[in-house]
């Protein structure tokens, strides 16, 4: 893969303006990155944007907490689809796999993948750093059971982001066919060999462009 498709080229903070957002389109498009990664309110925007282009649009649900009904999570995966969404990231509920009730995780998975239909991508943020290393492997397992097409490191609003550890520990889990997304604290050339490296093969990134321009 080329290494600028790796990248979903990310803006998720909670005061973006419509000219960020119209400036990450544009550079999104320049460089043909895999995606842009907004908040739900942006995906028309976005979507009109981009159409015509090889960028997709990617946006997020049960953000940044992980703490709501599966049902609301569902239905706001499935307006975000119909609103221009073609992969969509969702937060794992960071409590149920705290009390390592991963049954809930499997199926509040398979619950947004029903609600996207199978031609999204369906990406699972587990937020790695509230959860030890047999958490983040069995969390992994169950969002792969559920039909999750990729596992993801963090949400990048966490005590934590990505560490090529956690990557190598959700690699494993889930197998070769699996994507891992890594991201969170990712802000050099270097940061995304060492996640490429350790199996990752997509990365959450807002700093796409510098890294795109390193030497």
């Amino acid at each position: 893969m080329q290494f600028n498709k790796f990248f979903d080229h990310t803006l998720l903070k909670a005061d973006a303006t419509i000219a960020e957002i119209t400036k990450l389109c544009a550079e999104a498009k320049e460089y043909d990155f895999m995606s842009v990664c907004v908040n739900p309110f942006y995906v028309p925007l976005c979507a009109k944007l981009l159409k015509g282009s090889s960028v997709k649009v990617c946006t997020v649900v049960g953000f940044p907490l992980g703490a709501e009904e599966p049902a609301t999570i569902a239905y706001a995966a499935s307006l975000a689809v119909k609103k221009g969404a073609s992969e969509v990231d969702m937060v794992q509920n960071i409590s149920m796999a705290k009390e390592h009730d991963f049954s809930f995780i499997e199926a509040e998975v398979r619950k947004v993948k029903a609600a996207v239909g199978s031609g999204i991508v369906l990406k699972v943020i587990l937020e790695n750093c509230y959860l030890s290393e047999a958490e983040i492997v069995e969390s992994a397992k169950a969002c792969k059971r559920g039909g999750a097409d990729f596992v993801k490191t963090s949400t990048g609003f966490g005590k934590g982001g990505a560490t090529a550890h956690d990557v190598k520990l959700m690699r494993r889990a889930v197998g070769p066919l699996l994507g891992v997304k890594a991201a969170g604290g990712i802000h050099t050339k270097k940061d995304v060999l060492d996640m490429i490296a350790a199996g990752a093969n997509r990365i959450g990134c807002s700093h796409s462009v510098e890294i795109m321009n390193e030497k």
